[in-house]
C-alpha cells in the first residue's frame, strides 16, 4: 500500500479519489496555482503608492516571511495527507474540545478563498485578453476596441465555464494541463525577464529601481508614507500564497506525505526568485512613469505592465506585435492559473461536504462514478464565483474587493492549523517524513503573526476620498458572511458539526 494511503487509513478515510499523481504532476499544479505573473494586474497601483523601491524590495520582504509559512504548512501536510487539508489539519491539531471549532472557522475561510480566488483568475484573464483585443485592433489611440463592462462580464463568466468544463475530466487530464504550464510559466516567465529590458530603447537606472521612494497622494489621496508603503506590499501578498494547492490533492498523489512537503516549498522557491525578477524587469524597463496611468495611452491606463510592453516593443519596432504576443504568455498563464484554482477549490467543497459542513452536502459529495471527480462541487464553485463578478457591471473596484476576500479567506484558513500546531503538546503531534522538530515553534509564531499582518493590510481602503465606485467592500462581504457561518455554529452546528468525519466503513460500497 502506499505510504500516502496508508496514513489516509489511519486517518480514518477510505480511498475514493484516485491516486495517481506523481510528484512532478502535484508541483505543476501547485505552481499554477500560484503563477508567476498572478500579480500582474495589482503592479501599477503597487508602483504608485510608493514608487520602485518598495514595491521591488517588498516582494524580498513577503518572500522571506512566506518562507515561514510554506515550513509551517510542509510540516503538517507531511502528517495529514488528506484532500481536507487545513480544516483537517485545524480539527487535529486543535484537539477535541477545540477542534470542531477550529475546523468549522479554518473550513469555511478556506473556502470562501479558494472560490473567490476562481474569480480573481477570471477577472485578470479577462482584463488581460481585452488589452490583447484592444492592441489588435489598433490601440486606445488608433480607433482599437476596448470591451465595456458587459463584453468584459461576459469574458470573465466564460473564463470561469471553461475552467469548470475542463475540471469535470478526470484528473490526469488537468495534471497534462499543468505540466504545460509549468513549462509554459519559467520558459515564458525568462522571455519576458530576458527579453524586455534588452527590447526597451532605454532603460531605468538600478538606482531608480532600487532606492527611489516616491508616493502619490494627489492621485491616491493617501498622504501616509507608511500607509503607502504597506499598500504597496499587496502585490507580494497577493501573488506568494497559494501553494497549499499540494495538500489539497495529496489523496490523489503517490507518496503523498513526501511529495506534498516537497511540492509546496519547491513552488515557493520557483516563484520567489522568478517572479522577482518578473517585476524587475518591468520595472527597469519602464519609459515614462506618468504616462503609464494615462486614460488616454494605447492601453487605455488600464493595465500598467501592458503599457510598459507596447512602450518597449513600440519604442524599437513601431509596432504592437511583440507586446501582444508577451500579453498572450501572460493570458495563458493565468488561464492554468484559473484551471488550477478550479481543481483546489473543487477538492476543499467536496471535502467540507464529505464531512457534512455544507447545505446540501449529499449533493456537493458526490464522485463521478467514471472520471473518479467530484462534478457537482466544480459547478458550485463556478457559479459562486460567477456571482462574485456581477459588480463588475456597475463597481470599479471590483478585482481589489476579489482579491481581498480571496487573501484573507485563504491565507487566513493557514492561521488556524499553524496556529493550533504552535500551542499544542509536542507528544500529540505524529510527525511525518518532513519534521521541523524543535524548530516548530519559532517558525510558526513568526508564520501565524504575519499571516494576520497581511489579512489585515487586505481590509483597507485603497483609494481616498471614499467613494461607492471607489470603495473596497471586501470588509463589508466578508463581516457579513462570516456573521452568518458563526452565528450557524452557534445556533445550530455545534450541536452536530464535530469536524473531519471518519468514513472508512461508512461510505463502502457508496461508490
Amino acid at each position: 500500500m502506499d505510504s500516502g494511503e496508508k496514513r489516509l487509513h489511519e486517518l480514518g478515510y477510505k480511498q475514493e479519489l484516485r491516486r495517481e499523481m506523481t510528484l512532478i504532476k502535484t508541483l505543476a499544479i501547485t505552481f499554477s496555482s500560484v503563477a508567476i505573473f498572478s500579480g500582474t494586474p495589482l503592479y501599477g497601483p503597487s508602483l504608485r503608492y510608493a514608487g520602485p523601491a518598495s514595491l521591488i524590495w517588498g516582494w524580498v520582504v513577503v518572500s522571506f516571511f512566506t518562507w515561514f509559512v510554506g515550513l509551517a504548512l510542509a510540516e503538517i501536510c507531511s502528517s495529514f495527507p488528506t484532500t481536507g487539508s487545513l480544516y483537517f489539519w485545524a480539527a487535529h491539531l486543535a484537539g477535541p474540545r477545540w477542534g470542531p471549532f477550529a475546523s468549522w472557522c479554518c473550513a469555511w475561510l478556506e473556502t470562501i478563498g479558494v472560490i473567490s480566488g476562481i474569480g480573481a483568475q477570471a477577472y485578470s484573464g479577462a482584463q488581460a485578453l481585452q488589452i490583447i483585443i484592444l492592441l489588435s485592433t489598433g490601440t486606445n489611440k488608433g480607433g482599437g476596441y476596448l470591451a465595456p463592462r458587459g463584453v468584459f462580464l461576459c469574458m470573465y463568466m466564460s473564463l470561469t465555464i471553461i475552467w469548470a468544463v475542463l475540471n469535470t475530466f478526470a484528473l490526469k487530464w488537468i495534471a497534462y494541463l499543468d505540466i504545460i504550464s509549468l513549462w509554459w510559466q519559467v520558459i515564458g516567465g525568462l522571455v519576458v525577464v530576458i527579453m524586455l529590458p534588452i527590447v526597451a530603447q532605454s532603460t531605468k537606472p538600478a538606482s531608480y529601481v532600487f532606492t527611489h521612494f516616491e508616493t502619490a497622494p494627489e492621485s491616491t489621496g493617501i498622504h501616509s508614507k507608511p500607509y503607502a508603503v504597506v499598500l504597496s506590499l499587496l502585490l507580494s501578498s497577493y501573488s506568494l500564497y497559494g501553494y497549499d494547492a499540494a495538500a489539497h490533492l495529496t489523496e490523489e498523489t503517490k507518496g503523498s506525505d513526501r511529495t506534498g512537503p516537497i511540492a509546496i516549498l519547491s513552488s515557493i522557491g520557483i516563484v520567489t526568485v522568478f517572479g522577482w525578477a518578473y517585476y524587475l524587469a518591468l520595472t527597469f524597463s519602464i519609459q515614462d512613469p506618468k504616462y503609464l496611468y494615462d486614460v488616454n495611452n494605447e492601453t487605455a491606463g488600464a493595465l500598467v505592465p501592458a503599457q510598459i510592453i507596447y512602450d518597449a516593443f513600440h519604442g524599437r519596432f513601431n509596432n504592437s506585435a511583440g507586446a501582444i504576443v508577451f500579453l498572450c504568455i501572460i493570458w495563458v498563464s493565468y488561464f492554468f492559473c484559473g484551471l488550477s484554482v478550479t481543481t483546489s477549490a473543487a477538492r476543499v467543497v467536496y471535502a467540507l461536504s464529505r464531512d457534512r459542513g455544507i447545505p446540501f452536502s449529499p449533493l456537493w459529495r458526490k464522485i463521478h462514478p467514471k472520471r473518479k471527480v467530484p462534478t457537482n462541487a466544480v459547478w458550485l464553485c463556478a457559479a459562486i464565483s460567477i456571482i462574485l463578478g456581477l459588480p463588475i457591471l456597475k463597481l470599479d473596484v471590483v478585482f481589489t474587493a476579489i482579491i481581498s476576500i480571496n487573501t484573507i479567506g485563504w491565507v487566513g484558513g493557514y492561521a488556524v492549523p499553524i496556529f493550533a500546531r504552535l500551542v499544542m503538546a509536542e507528544e500529540d503531534f505524529k510527525p511525518g517524513p518532513f519534521y521541523l522538530g524543535k524548530a516548530r515553534r519559532p517558525i510558526c509564531l513568526v508564520a501565524f503573526l504575519w499571516i494576520c499582518y497581511a489579512c489585515s493590510t487586505f481590509l483597507l481602503p485603497t483609494i481616498y476620498p471614499l467613494q461607492w465606485k471607489t470603495f473596497n467592500y471586501a470588509p463589508i462581504v466578508l463581516a457579513v458572511v462570516l456573521t452568518l457561518i458563526m452565528l450557524w455554529w452557534v445556533l445550530d452546528a455545534r450541536k452536530w458539526f464535530k469536524g473531519p468525519v471518519r468514513d472508512i466503513d461508512r461510505y463502502d460500497g457508496d461508490i
